[in-house]
């Protein structure tokens, strides 16, 4: 993966967000990218801080199982998420949701005025 490439640098920084949440006791003073090994990564993955199930919420991918908030079923596959990629969606979000409730539409293109 090249971290010079934005959409790459985005899942990057989602993986190291996980292990915030690792107690006190572990090691995680290496800098993101540099001198962590996947076995290293991997591990803090294992060991961070469990949901109230007592099952952790990553698997050693760094991905989450998460389920559809209409049905309630489960996606087919585990996904990759982190606080930068929330963060993302919400700005993404926050800058598209408009509603307008009455006012003129052009009579040709039928587009508010």
């Amino acid at each position: 993966i090249d971290p010079e490439d934005e959409k790459n640098a985005q899942l990057l920084q989602t993986l190291p967000e996980e292990l915030y949440d690792v107690p006190a006791n572990s090691l995680t003073a290496t800098p993101v990218f540099d001198g962590a090994s996947n076995e290293e990564l991997a591990g803090l993955l294992a060991n961070s801080r469990p949901n109230r199930d007592g099952d952790v919420l990553v698997d050693g991918n760094g991905k989450a199982q998460l389920f559809d908030g209409r049905s309630g079923e489960p996606f087919q596959h585990p996904i990759s998420v982190g606080y930068m990629y929330m963060l993302k969606l919400h700005h993404l979000v926050d800058e598209k949701i408009h509603a307008r409730s009455t006012g003129p539409y052009s009579m040709i293109t039928q587009q508010p005025l």
